[in-house]
Formats: structure tokens, C-alpha cells, sequence
């Protein structure tokens, strides 16, 4: 195990030298790309649904669960680095932090839609 600092052990090569990650821009913009990765999910998972399904009103029901299970996970997420000071903001220490919440988020977005979706369909197959 090395005992440089984080931002010594990936160094980004598209940022000027000196330049200061804030972490508060980082997350806001992980969280907008996972939304739109969970939405095509979320309509790619529902619509397969659907077409299994026929006419069941199963699949509207997941899909409320789906918008309704994400928007305050993502809103935990965006209000606990909002909440940092500018000078915190810029802090390379929150480099570990920050890639936990962005992990956990996108594990939330990408498997969420798979998982509930899985589930309405085992649902829908011992109800039939």
C-alpha cells in the first residue's frame, strides 16, 4: 500500500496544475448522469414488463415504485455534499467519500430498476 495522497495516485491529466476538485460539482453531476442511466433502465425494464405482461397494471405500479424509491435516495446524496463549505468543497481528504457515495449511487442506479422490476415479474408469476 502506497502512502501518497489520493490525488498523487490518479492524477488527472486534463486538469491544470493546481486545480481544485469541488467535490459539491462532482456528485451534483454523478447524480444527473445516473438519473438518466436509471431512467432508460427504468423504461428499458418496464416496457419488457409490459410486453410480458399484456394488459396487468403490475408494471405501473413498479414503475411508481421506481421514481419514488429514487428521488429521495438521490436527494440524501446532493444535500449531504451541498451542505459543504467552499473551502471543505475543494478538500482532496473527501476523495474517499465522495467515491463510496458515487459507488453507492451508482449501485442504486443501476441495479434498483433490475431488482424491483425482477421482483413485480416473480410477483405477476404467482398471482397467475
Amino acid at each position: 500500500m502506497s502512502n501518497k495522497p489520493l490525488s498523487d495516485a490518479h492524477p488527472r491529466r486534463d486538469l491544470p496544475a493546481g486545480h481544485r476538485v469541488d467535490w459539491r460539482k462532482r456528485m451534483s453531476d454523478t447524480i444527473a448522469y445516473a438519473l438518466l442511466v436509471y431512467t432508460g433502465l427504468q423504461i428499458a425494464m418496464t416496457m419488457s414488463v409490459l410486453r410480458a405482461q399484456g394488459g396487468s397494471l403490475l408494471p405501473y405500479l413498479a414503475l411508481l415504485i421506481l421514481v419514488g424509491a429514487i428521488i429521495p435516495s438521490c436527494r440524501r446524496f446532493e444535500r449531504r455534499w451541498a451542505g459543504l463549505s467552499d473551502k471543505d468543497a475543494c478538500d482532496p481528504a473527501l476523495a474517499p467519500r465522495y467515491r463510496r457515495d458515487q459507488l453507492a449511487l451508482w449501485a442504486l442506479a443501476i441495479g434498483l430498476p433490475f431488482v424491483i422490476s425482477g421482483g413485480f415479474r416473480l410477483l405477476a408469476l404467482l398471482f397467475a
